[in-house]
């Protein structure tokens, strides 16, 4: 494909990629990573490139940095950067460029920061060595760049080494290292998937400001649509080492042209998708390994718009879209494409399920550590990390209730706390009409344990790598005393796998043989083996890519729906659980700040606390309308909280409330009606006066799923 760029300054493009291939020679043979890859990217332009695991978004960038390792090859096509073919380019000359003109931000900043080396001095060495300039001049240079990231105490940054620093500031000094040397293109490859909800927003929201303000161009590598929307000009879709879509945001995001890009909008939960009457659509099957691709198209296998003959008949062009300027399909049949069709087989409305009597009851639950790294060396006191303070909340049989907030907010000590893996300081959880608060895991009964289970974050950390899948769930149901034998409880294995959607063979598959949803749907699987009455989701579909997400999330409700389990669902995306939750907790330093059913939460009035952590939901819909709501600072420690209202120290509401009561005082709990409490100070008429955050404008991604 050569595309067309709409060059209406005469502009030359900072950087052309046409037709590119990258392999990795490993013992296996080649593995072919990236094929006939093509994009453009315009001074002070961001593009966006997106698509799952392995798709080979990573390679792209890596392959711009020639950061390849050994045995990571071009083996075709060509990169240009400002006119330049990188391919004729000596060491050098690609020295010189590197760091210099191009810069990259990684995913995981610790990767980028050198642990034992002053936070300054790393960032200095940038202009000592590219511009040769003194080393006042560099700090001076640093210290502004500091500042430019917008880090509070920027001599303090400077000063302190990295560990001393939060996941956010991190990410700020990898962002201010990256631009000290004022690259024409920056690479950000995945630059907020390990940050919270709040933190993320402040990020992008420097980024689109420093990429206006320096001219910098951008590529942006992630799986996050709703990030490419507030980021980027145009995207590129990428599926199983090809670029499948390309195209303006507007074009691509509102009147998508490959089934894939469709597939992957129709797995997020956008806003009007709801559990009951508009579900999800997950992509079937998997992306296929890279020397088991298929003929023609590579989405073929999974697509339900493919014809025999025409789809696998020979390679597929990227192919431009009539009437859309420079926006490219790989599908050869676009044009004869009904988008509105859902397909066979996808799940229609459903009836709400009506939850039943209160299943879990916690009241007035705190959780206090004590850490004495001073009593350690014989010093006097230890201090207290209030984990938990003073948690009050129900949640009924066949209940979905979300607990949400951001890292160290409390919601994985509360989860600990229920499971039995620590026990409470004070108050009450009652499971059906058994305190179970002080009783740990160890001296839980067998019907206390299977009662109450957990579904982990990360599939690959909770399986045995060396047993068989079957033999891990036969062994759950031998500790939950399910089955009179050992026929009766492979049998009971055996529909566990069928309850989860995997095929029988899978239970003499070992988890390495198994995809990240698949362990997923194994954990899931072993959750509900003894007939559990609460379900403790621990971030369950945040390490899956998207469409696997949508298949886990669908799982889980069925499950649930069937079995009349009750869920706390823990989460910090903010779309997920307005899709899946019946009632939402918001948790803050330990507190709960806010709690109601999911309308009340997401439409005003809010808690100041709720109202950002809304605002920062990046939402893949073009016609959504947002307030922006940045937070400042960093969230207090648990160990040091601040006095009075825990939120205190970020609200932006302070002013309102007279004197120092925001300071001095824990909040009430305000009953707002209907089960709706907020803990604030705030007048009445604060709460009045505020606007929803996120509203639906006009026009926008309509063909994604219809109304029906």
């Amino acid at each position: 494909m050569n595309e067309t760029v709409r060059n209406p300054t005469g502009q030359e493009p900072i950087l052309e990629i046409e037709n590119l291939s990258i392999s990795f020679f490993t013992r296996a043979g080649e593995i072919p990573a990236v094929m006939d890859f093509s994009c453009t990217v315009m001074p002070g332009e961001a593009m966006g490139i997106v698509g799952e695991s392995g798709c080979g978004k990573s390679t792209v960038s890596l392959g711009i940095m020639r950061d390849l390792s050994n045995i990571g090859k071009i083996v075709g096509g060509r990169i240009k950067f400002q006119g330049k073919d990188m391919g004729d380019m000596s060491d050098d000359e690609l020295r010189a460029i590197r760091g210099n003109e191009i810069a990259m931000i990684y995913q995981e900043p610790m990767a980028s920061l050198n642990p034992a080396m002053k936070v300054g001095q790393q960032l200095m060495e940038v202009p000592l060595i590219h511009d040769k300039v003194s080393k006042e001049e560099a700090y001076n240079r640093a210290l502004e760049m500091v500042r430019a990231v917008k880090l509070p105490d920027p001599e303090r940054m400077m000063r302190s080494y990295p560990h001393q620093l939060s996941g956010g500031q991190q990410q700020r000094i990898v962002i201010a290292m990256a631009l000290l040397s004022k690259p024409s293109l920056l690479l950000l490859d995945e630059p907020t998937t390990a940050l919270d909800v709040t933190v993320e927003a402040g990020i992008v929201q420097l980024i689109k400001g420093l990429g206006k303000q320096f001219g910098t161009s951008m590529i942006f590598v992630s799986h996050n649509l709703g990030l490419i929307l507030e980021t980027c000009d145009r995207i590129t879709v990428m599926y199983s080492g090809e670029a499948v879509e390309s195209g303006s945001i507007k074009d691509v995001f509102d009147r998508m042209r490959h089934p894939y890009t469709q597939g992957l909008f129709r797995s997020i939960p956008l806003p009007g998708a709801d559990k009951n009457t508009r579900p999800l659509v997950a992509i079937p099957g998997q992306l296929p390994l890279p020397h088991q691709r298929p003929k023609g198209c590579n989405f073929g296998p999974r697509c339900h718009h493919f014809v025999e003959g025409v789809c696998n008949a020979a390679e597929i062009p990227m192919l431009p879209v009539a009437g859309h300027d420079g926006h490219f399909s790989r599908c050869v049949r676009f044009n004869e494409i009904d988008w509105a069709a859902l397909p066979p087989g996808a799940k229609r409305e459903q009836e709400p399920v009506e939850p039943g009597p209160p299943v879990l009851k916690i009241d007035d639950l705190k959780k206090y550590y004590r850490v004495g790294g001073n009593e350690v060396f014989g010093g006097a006191e230890g201090r207290v990390v209030k984990a938990n303070e003073t948690i009050s909340f129900e949640a009924r049989e066949s209940e979905t209730v979300a607990i949400v907030g951001e890292s160290g907010c409390g919601k994985s000590t509360l989860a600990k706390v229920l499971l039995g893996l620590e026990t409470a300081s004070s108050g009450k959880v009652l499971l059906g009409n058994k305190e179970i608060q002080s009783t740990s895991i160890e001296t839980r009964d067998v019907d206390t344990v299977s009662s109450i289970q957990m579904v982990f974050q990360n599939p690959f950390d909770t399986l045995n790598p060396s047993h068989s899948v079957g033999s891990q769930i036969i062994r759950t149901l031998e500790k939950f005393k399910v089955g009179k034998n050992a026929g009766e409880r492979k049998q009971r294995m055996l529909e566990l796998l069928d309850l989860v959607k995997l095929p029988r063979a899978f239970a003499e598959r070992v988890p390495r043989q198994l995809s990240g949803g698949q362990k997923q749907r194994i954990g899931v699987a072993r959750a509900f083996a003894g007939d559990a009455r609460v379900v403790v989701a621990d971030e369950p579909v945040s390490a899956l890519d998207v469409s696997v997400q949508a298949a886990v999330t669908e799982l889980l409700m069925d499950i649930q729906r069937r079995s009349k389990t009750t869920m706390l669902f823990i989460s910090h995306d903010l779309s997920v659980v307005r899709y899946i939750a019946d009632r939402v907790v918001v948790m803050y330093l330990g507190h709960i700040v806010e709690q109601g059913t999911t309308d009340q939460i997401f439409s005003p009035p809010y808690h100041p606390y709720t109202e950002a952590l809304l605002s920062a939901i990046p939402i893949a819909d073009t016609s959504v309308v947002k307030k922006h709501i940045v937070l400042e600072g960093d969230i207090p420690s648990a160990m040091n909280p601040p006095p009075g209202c825990p939120f205190q120290t970020r609200c932006r509401y302070k002013s309102q409330v007279p004197g120092t009561l925001c300071e001095t005082q824990v909040p009430p709990v305000r009953e707002l009606g209907s089960g709706h409490q907020i803990k604030c100070h705030l007048p009445p008429s604060a709460f009045d006066a505020m606007e929803p955050v996120i509203s639906l404008g006009k026009g926008g991604a309509r063909d994604v799923t219809p109304e029906r």
